[in-house]
């Protein structure tokens, strides 16, 4: 497949994540908002809405900070496009690549949510640990941050990862040129 075509494939995909995260939070606003809590599973998971949103990041942390989140959004999610377009295609990054684009959708839901509200609306809550109320959105980028750490334990080593960089490095970047390459690796222009 065409680095091109596989990008838009990408950005398609970040769009419908995106989609179904801001569908289940119009959910949540128009049939939990002031209202009792819906249990899914008595005792351990519940849909309750979080009563004027969350303006903080993780478990509120930072609360109030809403330009602040944007822009970090807005950084993290250009930098995400960017090692999309950089990073090849072969088999050995598909599953870092499907995170990248979790981790952005969960971003943007998110980003949408403080833009248009000024707070993320939460309304998940796992009762039987009582941990914070959260969203589809936290759910793509907790997870795939957790998945992807495990990725950089087990299952790329240090020529992988120097293969990663010498892909995201800019094209001028001269110490960049060709480092990391595995022996007999194609070398390639990674860039569009």
């Amino acid at each position: 497949m065409k680095k091109g075509t596989r990008v838009i494939i990408e950005i398609i995909c970040i769009a419908l994540l995106v989609a179904l995260d801001q569908w289940t939070k119009r959910l949540a606003v128009v049939h939990l908002m002031d209202k009792s809590a819906v249990e899914l599973i008595p005792g351990i998971l519940q849909l309750y809405f979080l009563p004027g949103g969350n303006t903080g990041a993780a478990w509120g942390m930072l609360s109030g900070h809403q330009l602040l989140f944007i822009f970090v959004s807005v950084a993290i999610v250009l930098a995400i496009l960017y090692m999309l377009i950089r990073l090849p295609a072969g088999k050995k990054f598909t599953v870092l690549r499907i995170l990248l684009v979790f981790i952005a959708a969960g971003g943007i839901g998110n980003m949408i949510d403080r833009a248009a509200r000024q707070s993320v609306i939460d309304f998940i809550y796992i009762k039987a640990i009582n941990f914070p109320i959260f969203n589809v959105a936290d759910m793509y980028v907790s997870s795939s941050i957790v998945v992807l750490v495990i990725l950089f334990i087990f299952k790329y080593d240090d020529e992988d990862i120097k293969e990663m960089e010498s892909y995201l490095r800019l094209k001028g970047d001269k110490a960049g040129s060709g480092a990391g390459k595995a022996d007999g690796a194609k070398d390639t222009d990674p860039g569009i």
